[in-house]
């Protein structure tokens, strides 16, 4: 056989063997050992093989067939299913792919930005035993990876499997999802499929199709923009660029890492440094109200009991990024300042009697330090160091702000390609969602852009109105002692009136926040309360208590206002004294607190200041803290302005 037909031999073998290749049946991931498939509905599964290839599949000893589109795609439907399992399920083309260990249940999406994603991993001191005592396979999770797209909407996701909840596994679920998914099995005993599909940072928009963009055209031409993957390109490179730059000089400068000796070695003098109580901020100082590098130096008087052991070291939160150093050696950092600091010194580090820490905390922009009301020691089985208190401290370096990175997987309709589109063609139970605080500063704009996500995955899953769970912002930041404009009171009043939608429920959690935490560690009451709602929407308990009071209308009588609410239950109550958090004002619209009592199924609010009242707020503030009304039922009302 000469050369050219050796070849055109090969090259006809090479595409056989292509052409065969091709013909293997796929599944999408989600379609893999261990899922939780929605009971109750037609069930469709699907996947791709060559064109017109003949797929078969064998499901409880009956045969369904069906053969691929002109472009490999295939679909097989299945009667309603009730809860049970574990089946398996074997498909059949030119290959073969079983399936093991398959569930009927309920299907869960859980989306949203950090406050969903945070995982039972980050609470796992407060909530321990419920992690040691996990085991059950009826419980399961599929982690969607962090992925965006542009450019079109995906048919399958690029990573994943399903996980059954136990000690190991928990630690990578939801926090928020798993305690709902918890408090669902225990009452119903049906397999529960969590779908974890939520991302840190992220804005309503990203979660949002094309078309449903449109209505939002500053909205819709930031998705077009990003369509375009060398502007992506450019912004990454100068991102990356400007900030290689700034910690390059950064480093350069700080003279605490070119001094000799350095300034972490514990023989340092550091007598003449100045000193800052901790926790606190440097901006609160005396000189410091810069951005850069600050060190920080504290000796501790360590007892025999604490030496030749593995202790925890809790520096509480710090902004934006630390790196520890005890007795000079490298025990742990932190990136950015959201996570809690907890560092392990090992058994050989530290000394009987005199110890030092040493703590380098870069800021990037705005006030930097360390957060208070957050625990900061040293610990072991019996004895604990507290960490609060004087410290000394020197400017490493001093920097000009750094400007922070674009963040490109958060812009308009990325997480929706990547993320959510590839889910549509499984059949869910319905969505729980917490998000809303990188939309704060626009409350107007997320008051149609939120409602319009949850019609836009109505539409595009054809499962009709399926319930829409979401958790109304968290109390956050420091107490206000006046009434005042609140951004995010103004998302919150935007998420309360997303309850006009069919099927809709809000969970309140003003009063389950941290004031020095944006991801509060309260994840088992949010998820207790979202199942609450549950139970009346998709569980069709219309006899259960599902929210707390909700503003319906308000009547002025005289120097009082009388306000009206829905879902009242049993009754309004205050919890723990007089009614809080109540201000009020005339058509000048000037809020001051307001007397306010509870009068059947109504509140009575005044204040001598106003003799004409026509407004009145209720916990309208980023922190509501003290907030006070419930109905008997335990359930908070919700912030509202009569406006």
């Amino acid at each position: 056989m000469n050369k050219k037909i050796f070849n055109t031999v090969s090259i006809c073998l090479c595409l056989l063997a292509s052409i065969d290749l091709a013909a293997q049946i796929k599944l999408p991931r989600l379609i893999s050992d261990g899922v939780v498939f929605q009971r109750d509905i037609k069930l469709k599964v699907w996947g791709w093989a060559s064109a017109k290839e003949d797929v078969s599949l064998l499901f409880k000893d009956k045969v369904y067939k069906t053969s691929a589109d002109e472009n490999g795609r295939w679909e097989l439907s299945i009667p309603n299913q009730p809860s049970g399992g574990p089946f398996e399920m074997t498909f059949k083309g030119k290959n073969e792919i079983t399936i093991h260990n398959i569930l009927f249940g309920d299907v869960w999406v859980c989306s949203g930005q950090s406050n969903m994603e945070l995982t039972m991993d980050r609470v796992k001191d407060k909530y321990g035993s419920v992690i040691a005592n996990s085991e059950n396979a009826n419980i399961r999770q599929f982690l969607v990876a962090d992925k965006y797209d542009f450019k079109k909407a995906q048919d399958d996701l690029d990573a994943g499997s399903w996980e059954a909840a136990n000690p190991k596994n928990l630690l990578s679920f939801s926090a928020v999802a798993y305690f709902f998914a918890k408090e669902i099995y225990e009452k119903h005993h049906v397999p529960i499929g969590l779908i974890n599909a939520a991302l840190g940072g992220s804005p309503v928009e990203a979660w949002m199709s094309e078309d449903a963009l449109i209505p939002f055209p500053n909205l819709h031409d930031e998705l077009m923009k990003f369509k375009d993957d060398k502007v992506i390109q450019e912004i990454e490179n100068s991102d990356n660029q400007r900030s290689k730059d700034w910690y390059k000089e950064l480093n350069s400068k700080d003279i605490g890492l070119s001094s000799s000796p350095r300034w972490i070695d514990p023989k340092l003098n550091d007598s003449d440094w100045d000193e800052m109580i901790v926790p606190g901020f440097w901006s609160k100082g005396p000189k410091i109200n810069i951005n850069g590098s600050v060190w920080f130096r504290k000796k501790i008087n360590v007892p025999k009991s604490l030496v030749g052991v593995s202790l925890k070291l809790w520096l509480g939160r710090i902004v934006d990024q630390d790196s520890v150093f005890v007795n000079g050696k490298f025990v742990g950092t932190t990136g950015y300042q959201y996570p809690p600091r907890k560092y392990v010194i090992g058994p050989s580090i530290l000394n009987e009697g005199e110890n030092i820490i040493v703590v380098r905390v870069i800021n990037n922009s705005s006030k930097g330090g360390f957060v208070a009301d957050k625990p900061y020691f040293i610990a072991g089985e019996k004895d604990t160091i507290n960490l609060t208190g004087t410290w000394r401290f020197r400017l490493g370096t001093a920097m000009p702000p750094l400007t922070g990175p674009t963040a490109i997987r958060w812009k308009p309709g990325g997480l929706y390609n990547k993320m959510i589109a590839p889910l549509l063609t499984t059949s869910i139970k319905g969505v729980i969602w917490y998000q809303g605080e990188s939309n704060a500063s626009r409350a107007e704009e997320y008051r149609k852009s939120f409602p319009a996500l949850i019609v836009n995955w109505r539409e595009k899953w054809k499962q009709g109105d399926f319930p829409f769970l979401f958790v109304q912002l968290a109390n956050f930041m420091e107490k206000k002692t006046d009434p005042s404009e609140s951004e995010w009171a103004s998302l919150r009043d935007a998420q309360l009136h997303t309850l006009s939608l069919p099927k809709t429920g809000m969970a309140v959690a003003i009063d389950l926040g941290e004031w020095n935490d944006i991801h509060p560690l309260n994840k088992q009451d949010v998820g207790h309360r979202l199942a609450v709602i549950a139970e009346h929407l998709a569980y069709d308990d219309k006899k259960n208590v599902s929210l707390g009071p909700i503003y319906k209308s308000a009547k002025t009588s005289g120097n009082k206002i009388e306000i009206s609410f829905s879902s009242i239950g049993s009754g309004l109550v205050a919890k723990n004294g007089d009614l809080k958090y109540f201000s009020i004002a005339g058509t000048d619209k000037k809020f001051v607190w307001a007397k306010a009592k509870i009068e059947g199924d109504k509140v009575i609010v005044w204040s001598d200041e106003v003799v004409n009242p026509t407004l009145v707020r209720y916990a309208w503030a980023d922190n509501p803290e003290g907030a006070n009304l419930y109905n008997k039922e335990g359930l908070p009302a919700s912030p509202f302005s009569t406006e």
